[in-house]
């Protein structure tokens, strides 16, 4: 096992993918995705079903309602534009945080990728959440913020499909510090894709302020300031794809965004999803 920078990611091998996996290497694999939040594997020629084995180990997997799926495993999300549409992952985001059970993981494998470009950054919300001033740390104590499906992609839909996604899937709240449900640790869990806005900041903060307008924008400039926490480099680790390469990282604890500097090449991934619990 190989760090890859100071902050999180590692590089794993001497592991086959494509068997199942053993009891000690499923534990081995689990401590090294709490400690690194990010692991990467090359040259693994596994098949569509061994990477739902592979997932499936770590917990029931979800199916995702946007995207679309491989044709014979609708656990898996096919990811990435064509020469015609680029792809539009490019924003920090954690996956699905707009469900009331955000997933515990991703499992991404690299179908296709270009020469140059396609990178993934992914980002240590932990590390994030520590580096924070103590005064914003005091301030976000016990707030909980918006997460929603349909800003991001509700443009996919039309007016019916937006009305049965906003039935099936409403607005999640979330606390804007989580806590690791295994580690103990505590993330900075907003993020720029899918959090709308401040539940209760006027709650929190009720007194402090002479109009509407003057709790209203200072809400907005410190959710776009916690935005902002993950463009830092010192809290990344950057990924050069190459065909066979996967990416299995902790979404509880990590954010992560999909450079389109490729296009038109194409880059085609397959995701699975691991489901998991309710931020606390």
């Amino acid at each position: 096992m190989d760090p890859i920078a100071p902050c999180l990611g590692a590089e794993i091998g001497n592991i086959d993918l494509r068997m199942p996996l053993d009891d000690d290497q499923y534990l081995a694999l689990r401590a090294a995705l709490l400690k690194h939040k990010v692991l990467f594997f090359r040259d693994q020629d596994i098949s569509a079903a061994q990477q739902v084995a592979l997932a499936s180990r770590f917990g029931e997997l979800e199916v995702h309602p946007v995207f679309p799926h491989h044709p014979d495993h609708r656990e898996l999300v096919v990811l990435g534009g064509d020469s015609a549409q680029a792809a539009r992952e490019n924003i920090f985001h954690t996956d699905v945080s707009w469900r009331k059970l955000p997933s515990m993981g991703s499992i991404l494998r690299c179908l296709e990728c270009p020469a140059v470009g396609g990178d993934t950054l992914w980002v240590n919300m932990v590390a994030v959440h520590a580096g924070l001033p103590a005064a914003v740390r005091d301030r976000i104590a016990g707030l909980h913020a918006v997460h929603d499906i349909l800003p991001a992609f509700g443009s996919r839909m039309n007016a019916e499909q937006r009305e049965a996604r906003r039935q099936e899937f409403p607005a999640a709240t979330h606390p804007v510090v989580r806590i690791h449900p295994e580690t103990g640790e505590k993330i900075l869990y907003v993020n720029e894709a899918f959090t709308t806005h401040l539940a209760d900041y006027l709650e929190k903060h009720e007194g402090q302020y002479r109009f509407g307008f003057d709790f209203r924008l200072e809400e907005m400039d410190l959710l776009q300031y916690l935005f902002r926490q993950a463009n830092a480099p010192e809290y990344q680790v950057r990924l050069r794809w190459r065909h066979n390469t996967i990416a299995f990282w902790d979404n509880r604890s990590t954010q992560h965004y999909a450079i389109q500097d490729y296009f038109p090449a194409r880059r085609r991934m397959l995701r699975a999803t691991i489901i998991g619990d309710a931020p606390f």
